[in-house]
């Protein structure tokens, strides 16, 4: 889904439980991560591949993360300013601030509970792909940048 598609500007739901461990959502993981990977992308969430609901796909180094019903529970005061692109607003690019450290807690596709902290670039991953998940896209955030800067 592109910018203008209005699945983009929605809250996702929540994934019910009685997903979990369900093909249903095993399947609509593992071609969330194809799709990230033929697009070159490092992340990608439910709703730009058209479907509402709390998931996203983060690459790390170990292969591509799923998140189910992420909760960012814990942000770093300090931002830092870097460049951002976005699957669903090709060509574009901006300088967005993002919390340089967090904390997340989310499930597995399976249902088992997750929770980590993330620093630097893999920390932006996270915050951008949460953004889809409430109906926010990066381009949303560059007028923040903008007093960033100044600040």
């Amino acid at each position: 889904m592109t910018e203008g598609d209005p699945v983009l500007r929605r809250r996702a739901q929540e994934v019910e439980e009685k997903m979990f461990g369900s093909e249903e959502l095993a399947t609509l993981a593992e071609d969330m991560a194809e799709t990230m990977a033929a697009a070159k992308g490092v992340g990608i969430a439910a709703p730009q591949v058209g479907v509402g609901l709390r998931v996203f796909i983060a690459d790390t180094a170990d292969g591509p993360l799923a998140l189910v019903n992420p909760v960012i529970t814990k942000m770093s005061s300090k931002k830092d300013l870097d460049e951002e692109g976005c699957l669903s607003v090709p060509g574009k690019f901006g300088t967005v601030g993002r919390a340089r450290s967090l904390s997340i807690q989310a499930r597995s596709v399976a249902g088992e509970k997750i929770a980590f902290e993330a620093k630097g670039f893999f920390a932006r991953i996270l915050q951008h792909e949460n953004d889809h998940l409430d109906g926010i896209l990066f381009i949303d955030r560059l007028a923040e940048a903008e007093g960033d800067k100044k600040a």
